[in-house]
């Protein structure tokens, strides 16, 4: 019995969980995520070295959701820490995949979507997409200064959530993506503020290393005492390099990067919890101000997305400090999978030509 090719597989990995979907055309088939908890990663020494345990979870979930890997014409991942990009689909190539084994650019789940992608299309003998990675890069020069002549800002960020949600909120108002100037807020294992003008990403905070604190990322620090630190002899490089990225924020203050276990806390009347909680918020709307001046105040909406949009206690503190700026439109949990997936398809139906990376 012969199977039909008419369908794509879009990989998610995330710090916690690892989001996948198959659509058909641009029908959804299923999506489906698998939660991974502290104790299930903390075995692995590097972020990449989860890879077999991830790849694994995402084939047993295949078998029981009935899609044979023979029917997928394509295999879309999202993009990890790769050099400075333009938006866009890119065919993932070797070089890619090298770049990424290696952490070229540092580590992050996100790493681990377009090997996967690559290794399982490179067996079944179709291609493997990327869409508008971590890395797109459009911002403006005079954004780029640190204030240090050694060190350059870099541009780290869920571009693929903002951009789609982004063209998801001009849609509606009946506008193009390209008329609109827009605040989008990323609120999810990592915080990601950016101005987008006129279809471009103009400025961002670093989500790896500056801006807000999130779940498990420690956010922008204070310089002087950052170095300090750094020079204790507390911590090894590889230790505190560890602690910036993947145990600051709430995990470093309460063991957890769960935000509703945070806020469960602070009902139950943790002191801490509730400070930290407004903390968050209080940032995030620090940065959107900042985000604002970007764009002279020609704000058309502040937009917030991500996984933490979904509590109404941090969304209603960042709206009470910040609304007044712009309309707040709220889109909770993300739309990187449908945007993966249709991403890979306007290549494949020919809309749009994939990039290279190489």
């Amino acid at each position: 019995m012969s199977l039909t090719k008419n369908k794509v597989l879009a990989i998610n990995p995330g710090a916690t969980s690892t989001k996948i979907a198959v659509y058909r055309e641009k029908e959804l088939f299923f999506k489906k995520t698998l939660e991974h908890s502290v104790q299930d990663l903390e075995k692995y020494d590097r972020i990449f070295d989860q890879y077999q345990y991830r790849l694994d979870l995402v084939l047993e979930l295949l078998k029981e959701e009935g899609t044979s890997l023979e029917t997928l014409v394509a295999i879309v991942g999202r993009g990890g820490l790769l050099k400075p990009l333009a938006g866009g689909t890119y065919q993932v190539d070797e070089k890619m995949v090298e770049d990424l084994k290696t952490a070229q650019q540092g580590e992050h789940a996100s790493n681990l979507g377009a090997v996967m992608a690559y290794n399982l299309a490179e067996q079944l003998n179709i291609p493997a997409f990327i869409v508008d990675p971590v890395s797109v890069d459009e911002m403006e020069p005079v954004a780029r200064i640190s204030g240090l002549a050694d060190l350059k800002r870099i541009s780290l960020s869920h571009a693929l959530n903002m951009k789609a949600v982004a063209r998801k909120v001009a849609k509606d108002m009946g506008k193009e993506y390209e008329d609109v100037n827009f605040v989008v807020v990323h609120l999810g294992t990592g915080v990601s503020v950016t101005p987008h003008k006129k279809g471009k990403m103009i400025d961002v905070n670093n989500a790896k290393a500056e801006g807000p604190f999130s779940p498990d990322r420690c956010g922008g620090l204070p310089a002087d005492q950052l170095v300090k630190l750094c020079f204790s002899g507390k911590y090894t490089y590889e230790e505190l390099k560890e602690k910036l990225s993947n145990k600051g924020g709430f995990y470093s203050y309460f063991g957890t990067k769960d935000a509703r276990e945070v806020e469960v806390m602070a009902e139950s009347g943790n002191e801490e919890a509730n400070i930290v909680l407004d903390a968050l918020a209080y940032q995030v709307a620090k940065e959107i101000g900042a985000m604002a001046t970007v764009l002279m105040g020609e704000v058309d909406k502040i937009i917030l997305t991500g996984g933490i949009a979904y509590s109404k206690r941090i969304v209603n503190d960042i709206i009470k400090r910040a609304g007044y700026i712009a309309p707040v439109e709220v889109m909770p949990g993300e739309e990187e999978l449908e945007s993966l997936a249709f991403g890979a398809l306007r290549v494949i139906q020919g809309e749009e030509k994939a990039a290279v990376y190489s």
